[in-house]
């Protein structure tokens, strides 16, 4: 069962049962008020008859003649004589041949009403009576006026009445279903496009579906917003994972063919060398020597091998230490850290940074403004970090210069790297410091494994820092490292 059937069910059971309360009050209400105008006539009529005290019974006089109708109601008069058991009746009575069902006198009745019916022609009718006993001054009950009238008239009446309430309650509960499914359908229908709007994102990966928001600020307008920003993170929360998968894809990728690279020339090497080993020692069976010197030319190529070799494996063990890096990066690796003085960190670095093979001239500004400076971190990883931005200024400049200078304002510090290198198109610096991301897409103008900025990246973030890029493609880039101060 739908909702919007429950609550027009539910709408109309109310309406239902309230107007069954009302219409039973009314038909009370206006049944109290009939009878009790009827039963008033009849005791008026009973007091006129003036029987009540009289002293001698056979010569009363009770006009049941004349006085049998009131207003056009016929009233059914009989006067009973407990002492000789005769019994008067009015002209009505005595054409129809009836008689009014009386107690005895042992019961000695009390004045009253009394209902009860009568037959005519067939027919029961119910009979309002009023009985007034008839005593004499010695309190001796000698008889009993009873005087009634037939409800007919009053009784139709009601019944009408009962017929019309329970015909306008009937059509008002139709109507007011009708009306209510409407309405419920009315304001249940941004309900159907919240519906709507999750059966196209169960039956597809879209995301970008929006239920459309109503104008009217109720609960149900509340619900769509509240929806519509849940759907909002959901889509944010599949693009970041599936950028992340993407991106898991890419690095696993990226990996394997790197570590490919070395693996293969290393490979390649050996299997020079065993195949040079080879022929020396059949040269050596054949001719029955013990000592075989190599050849000029074997030696040159195992030379050659032998120094590949170890470039090689010198450029793994430098990538699955990178890898290792970032493993610990996003394991969540915790730094020890401390203060660190900025000047002696830098110079250090600086004396390492002249061995590094290059063709840019290297030079370096004054340090002099790092007097005294102290940031919280770690100082191996902000070595390797100033190290990192050092190195990939002399991969990208095979000609002119790198420069590192320092900048300090109140709060932070900062190392300016520039270069007059290759440089690069301003719409890849967002891209940078992406694992294996390389600006030179062949990936054979320089070399590198496209991890050192996704490493001096996460060290930056751990020490709370920034950086700065500009860049001009054939005219180099600057990197203004920022870190903030530490003044405890």
């Amino acid at each position: 069962m739908s909702l919007r059937l429950r609550l027009t069910l539910w709408y109309s059971a109310m309406l239902a049962g309230a107007l069954l309360i009302f219409g039973i009050i009314v038909y009370l209400f206006i049944s109290w008020n009939t009878y009790s105008e009827l039963k008033e006539e009849v005791r008026t009529q009973t007091e006129k008859l003036g029987v009540t005290g009289t002293l001698v019974f056979n010569s009363l006089d009770l006009n049941l003649d004349r006085q049998s109708r009131i207003e056009g109601k016929n009233m059914y008069v009989q006067l009973i004589n407990y002492s000789n058991g005769k019994i008067r009746r009015s002209t009505n009575l005595v054409d129809q041949g009836l008689y009014l069902p009386y107690p005895e006198a042992e019961a000695y009745p009390q004045s009253g009403f009394v209902e009860t019916q009568i037959t005519i022609d067939s027919k029961k009718y119910n009979m309002i009576m009023y009985q007034s006993p008839i005593v004499l001054s010695n309190n001796e009950l000698v008889g009993l006026l009873q005087v009634g009238a037939i409800p007919y008239n009053e009784e139709q009446f009601l019944k009408g009445l009962l017929n019309s309430l329970i015909l306008s309650a009937m059509l008002s509960v139709l109507i007011a279903f009708s009306v209510g499914m409407l309405i419920a359908r009315q304001a249940l229908r941004p309900i159907e496009k919240v519906i709507d709007a999750t059966k196209t994102i169960e039956h597809g990966s879209d995301l970008s579906v929006r239920i459309p928001t109503s104008p009217v600020n109720d609960e149900i307008g509340t619900l769509v917003n509240t929806l519509n920003l849940m759907l909002s993170r959901l889509e944010k929360a599949y693009n970041e994972l599936d950028e992340a998968y993407k991106a898991q894809r890419r690095f696993v990728s990226d990996a394997s063919h790197e570590l490919r690279t070395p693996l293969t020339t290393i490979r390649g090497n050996i299997d020079l060398l065993e195949k040079m080993w080879s022929q020396t020692k059949q040269s050596l069976q054949q001719d029955g020597m013990s000592i075989v010197p190599l050849s000029q030319d074997h030696f040159q190529l195992s030379k050659e091998a032998m120094l590949d070799i170890s470039a090689e494996a010198k450029r793994m063990s430098t990538l699955v230490n990178d890898l290792l890096a970032l493993a610990r990066a996003d394991a969540g690796y915790v730094m020890d850290k401390s203060k660190v003085d900025m000047l002696s960190l830098t110079e250090a670095v600086v004396r390492r940074a002249q061995l590094l093979p290059r063709q840019a001239d290297w030079e370096v500004g004054d340090l002099a403004a790092l007097k005294g400076i102290d940031v919280y971190g770690n100082e191996d990883f902000l070595q390797q970090l100033l190290f990192i931005f050092i190195e990939n200024a002399f991969k990208y400049t095979p000609q002119g210069s790198v420069t590192l200078s320092v900048q300090a304002t109140d709060t932070h510090m900062a190392w300016v790297i520039s270069d007059t290198g290759l440089g690069m198109n301003p719409e890849q610096v967002p891209h940078i410091f992406d694992r294996f991301y390389r600006a030179d897409e062949s990936r054979g103008v320089t070399p590198g494994t496209g991890l050192g900025l996704a490493i001096a990246k996460w060290i930056l973030d751990e020490h709370q820092g920034s950086v700065e890029v500009t860049t001009e493609e054939g005219k180099g880039s600057t990197f203004i490292v920022w870190l903030p101060i530490d003044f405890s």
